[in-house]
């Protein structure tokens, strides 16, 4: 039998502010030594009251306008009770039935296929302390409690796991383009739980589903998924039945394993927050922060393909990410439009190496769009070859120095003397003279070679042009 793959995902998001979502306490809870940006409302104490932050409530409704939703007048908090160690409350105020926004949806391309996966709802709550497990002893840190956290829950509409990885990077940009949240989910800003279920491919009938949580990358969610995906059907293939539960990834072992029965939202005992009054959003200061968001990846990547004839592929690139379209933005406004694809080559070609290869953020790099425009003239005016920039560029990015500076001090300058360069290909020649011979008898790929040692013997200093032009002429014009 053959099933289809059914997946809702639950993204938590912290948001950006400086206080946290019901009191003054620090959001900056990781730099923080433990458990000392708490208070007693933080803590759970008896007879404090909470006070909601404008600054939270504005970011969700910025996320929720992003993404399409409906901002009723109307919503409340509400208190979700549960009892694990995390709360000291013993209640989580989050939202049920009336979120600050509703539906709306997200549009992804995976593997060249467009698609809306529906939005259910954006709503706002605090988030939970931070458990350090020791063997059979768990320490808790209250700093994290508290921290404003904006869910967004999807439709299980998603059909696959690349899908669902799609989505997600699609999200955190969206998020990171309004300056909400950092979306790092390495940091545990940006996570995301999986509802994950399957049924047969000609039913629409769908079998329990499973939560799968502790995915802490877009590669852990994919991978998670996709083996929970095949567990649900080896257990049905070998006449066993599906429980609705809770699974944790486990990443080093590659598996999900149980970690318990699935609540229900009855479980939960929903009622309404009674230390916060309903929340009456007023039309007038959403119209206005609606007025106020950005400019969006997927608008932004239409306007590089319009305004700078980049392929859909460079744009999408250097649009997911905001800090990366600023640089190049910043870098066209210093070197000219008509030079967008060659900006474009060198950021996503060796200037991503570097950024990669160093962890560096974009924001800290120490080449500036003077930089870079001054190391593209010296290689437009035949200063240095191609090969040769790119180990300036390694220099200047390590440095900060200039392009012409480090091609003095090291004596890079590109060798474009015929008389020069005929010499050192009479010398290759003379080291490689079947190399020679064979082009001679009609393998043009010699050419290539003989090229290549010139080139290697210069340490890509020659003129390329010139070198093979000369080249061809030792050969006897073939």
């Amino acid at each position: 039998m053959t099933y289809e793959i059914v997946i809702g995902l639950e993204v938590h998001t912290q948001l950006l502010t400086k206080s946290k979502m019901f009191c003054s306490c620090s959001c900056d809870y990781a730099s923080a030594a433990p458990n000392t940006h708490v208070c007693p409302i933080c803590l759970g104490m008896p007879g404090t009251l909470p006070v909601i932050n404008k600054q939270a409530v504005e970011y969700t409704v910025m996320a929720a306008l992003a993404l399409n939703s409906t901002i009723p007048e109307y919503t409340k908090f509400d208190r979700k009770n549960y009892f694990y160690p995390d709360l000291m409350k013993g209640y989580q105020i989050s939202q049920y039935d009336a979120p600050i926004g509703k539906g709306g949806w997200l549009a992804i391309d995976s593997d060249g296929v467009k698609k809306n996966i529906n939005i259910t709802r954006v709503h706002l709550e605090e988030d939970v302390a931070k458990l350090w497990h020791r063997g059979d002893y768990s320490l808790i840190d209250v700093n994290r409690s508290g921290v404003p956290l904006m869910e967004i829950v999807s439709e299980p509409e998603i059909s696959s796991p690349g899908e669902a990885r799609d989505y997600l990077v699609k999200l955190r940009s969206i998020l990171r383009y309004l300056g909400v949240s950092t979306g790092n989910m390495e940091e545990g800003s940006f996570r995301c739980d999986a509802n994950i279920s399957i049924r047969p491919s000609d039913s629409r009938e769908l079998l329990p589903k499973v939560e799968v949580k502790n995915m802490n990358s877009f590669k852990a969610v994919y991978q998670a998924l996709e083996y929970e995906s095949q567990r649900q059907k080896a257990v049905l293939g070998g006449g066993g039945e599906l429980v609705q539960e809770t699974r944790g990834w486990l990443d080093a072992a590659g598996m999900t394993v149980t970690q318990r029965s699935k609540e229900y939202a009855d479980d939960y005992r929903y009622f309404p927050e009674p230390d916060l009054p309903p929340l009456v959003l007023d039309r007038v200061w959403i119209e206005e922060i609606g007025g106020r968001l950005p400019e969006l990846p997927e608008a932004r990547r239409d306007r590089f393909i319009t305004e700078y004839s980049l392929s859909l592929y460079d744009a999408t690139i250097l649009t997911n990410s905001k800090a990366m379209a600023d640089y190049f933005e910043d870098c066209i406004r210093v070197i000219g439009p008509d030079k967008a694809k060659t900006v474009s080559n060198w950021l996503l070609g060796d200037f991503s190496r570097l950024l990669n290869a160093t962890n560096t953020d974009i924001q800290s790099v120490k080449i500036g769009p003077q930089h870079l425009q001054e190391m593209l003239s010296l290689v437009e005016n035949g200063t240095l070859s191609g090969p040769v920039a790119k180990g300036v560029l390694d220099e200047m990015f390590r440095t900060g120095r200039t392009a012409t500076e480090i091609a003095a001090e090291k004596k890079l300058s590109q060798i474009s003397d015929s008389d020069e360069i005929r010499d050192l290909v009479k010398q290759v020649m003379a080291s490689n003279k079947e190399a020679a011979a064979d082009y001679r008898s009609g393998k043009e790929q010699a050419l290539t070679f003989i090229i290549g040692q010139v080139m290697r013997a210069t340490r890509g200093r020659a003129n390329p042009s010139l070198v093979r032009q000369v080249i061809l002429q030792e050969l006897g014009g073939k």
